[in-house]
C-alpha cells in the first residue's frame, strides 16, 4: 500500500507529459507530443540535461577510482582506528545535504570553482562516495580471500591476483556502486543550487522552471528522468542481485 501510494504521482505525471493543454491539466484534454518536442528543441533543456550527464559520469569515474581503494583498505586492513575512517567515509550519508553543500560552497568559492560542472562533479563525489564504500565492502567481506592467497602461491602478485582474481567476482557489486553513483549525482539538487551559478544541472533547471513557469515541458523531462533513473536501477537489480540484500543485511 505504500509503495503504491508513492507510485501515485507518477500516474498523473505520465499523462500530464502528452498533454495537448498549454498548461499543467490533469486529466489532459488531449494527446499530443509538442511538451517532448519543446524539451528537445530548447537549448537551454539540454544544455542542463548534457551538464548532468557530464558532471554524473565524472561524479561515477571519480567516486570509483577512490571508492574500490577505500574499501579494500576499510575492509582489509588491521589497524588500530581503521573505524574512525569507515565512519568518516559514511558521514556523507549522515549529515544533512544541506550542511554539506553550505560547507562545501565556502571551499570551492575560494577555489573558483563556483558555476564550474566539473566543480558540481566533485561535489557530488563526496556524496557518492558512500554508495560504492557500502556497496562494494559488502561484496569484499562476502569473497574468499584464500584465492588471492592461491593466486599469490602460484606466482602471482598481490596487484594481479586483485586484478584477475577479486575484481572480477567482484563485479554485481562494481556495476551497482557505479550506477547507484551515477543516480545519486543525476538527480542531485540541494548542492547543484549551491554550486552550478548559471551553468544549472537538469535537476536545478527543472527547480527554476517550477518557480518561474509552469508548463508540462517539466512533466516531459520528469518523465524521462524517471525512466533513466528506473532504466539504472534495473541494469542495477540485474547485474548486483543479491548484492543489495547482503548490504542491507550487514
Amino acid at each position: 500500500m505504500v509503495f503504491v501510494f508513492l507510485m501515485l504521482p507518477v500516474l498523473v505525471v505520465f499523462p500530464i507529459s502528452v498533454s495537448s493543454a498549454a498548461y499543467l491539466q490533469f486529466p489532459p484534454p488531449g494527446f499530443s507530443w509538442q511538451w517532448y518536442q519543446r524539451f528537445l528543441d530548447d537549448p537551454s533543456w539540454m544544455d542542463a540535461t548534457w551538464r548532468s550527464v557530464q558532471a554524473a559520469s565524472v561524479c561515477t569515474v571519480l567516486s570509483m577510482g577512490l571508492g574500490v581503494p577505500l574499501t579494500f583498505l576499510l575492509v582489509r586492513s588491521r589497524r588500530r582506528g581503521i573505524w574512525m575512517l569507515d565512519r568518516l567515509a559514511a558521514a556523507p550519508i549522515i549529515v544533512p545535504t544541506i550542511i554539506l553543500s553550505i560547507a562545501i560552497y565556502g571551499v570551492f568559492a575560494r577555489l573558483q570553482l563556483i558555476g564550474e560542472w566539473y566543480g558540481v562533479a566533485i561535489a557530488h563525489t563526496v556524496l557518492a562516495l558512500p554508495f560504492v564504500v557500502i556497496l562494494v565492502g559488502a561484496g569484499l567481506r562476502g569473497f574468499d580471500e584464500t584465492q588471492e592467497q592461491a593466486a599469490a602461491g602460484l606466482g602471482a602478485s598481490w596487484a594481479v591476483a586483485v586484478w584477475r582474481i577479486t575484481l572480477p567476482q567482484l563485479r554485481p557489486s562494481l556495476v551497482s556502486a557505479a550506477f547507484l553513483a551515477f543516480i545519486s549525482s543525476f538527480d542531485e539538487l540541494v548542492v547543484a543550487m549551491f554550486l552550478s551559478g548559471a551553468s544549472m544541472t537538469l535537476p536545478k533547471k527543472m527547480f527554476d522552471n517550477i518557480m518561474m513557469e509552469i508548463d508540462p515541458t517539466i512533466a516531459a523531462v520528469s518523465v524521462m528522468q524517471i525512466l533513466l533513473v528506473g532504466a539504472c536501477l534495473g541494469l542495477t537489480a540485474l547485474f548486483g542481485r543479491g548484492v543489495l540484500a547482503t548490504t542491507m543485511s550487514r
